[in-house]
């Protein structure tokens, strides 16, 4: 177990919430920037219906505003989203478009999950 999860066990309970609405967050910003993607690829690379894409493109706008609701900044915010981005793609994929990721699939996002949980949530001073 990495050092710093048994710390985060031993914070207050509203710092616990925090991180859990955090990570919340951090799906529902997944789940437009993916979705609302999605749905523009479709219209575009598979012909789809013009508003798949108006619709993909306001589900995208909507992943900006969701993204600015995090504790903390930019930076952080948009790094630690980077590997969830990595293993919601895959699951996604995995899901909805047929894809089977691999053991290296799922090699790297676990890395990926690692070093953005590191990032994000490593109590600091």
């Amino acid at each position: 177990m990495l050092p710093f999860f048994h710390l985060l066990l031993r914070q207050s309970n509203d710092y616990n919430m925090e991180i859990v609405r955090s990570l919340l967050l951090f799906v529902a910003a997944g789940i437009c920037e993916i979705g609302g993607g999605y749905l523009v690829w479709l219209w575009i690379k598979e012909s789809k219906p013009i508003y798949y894409g108006l619709v993909g493109l306001a589900i995208l706008g909507l992943y900006g505003v969701v993204a600015t609701l995090q504790p903390s900044n930019f930076g952080r915010v948009y790094a630690t989203y980077g590997g969830i981005f990595i293993v919601m793609a895959l699951l996604w994929a995995w899901r909805v478009d047929g894809f089977k990721p691999d053991r290296y699939d799922i090699i790297g996002a676990v890395v990926a999950l690692a070093g953005v949980m590191i990032i994000m949530y490593a109590p600091r001073n």
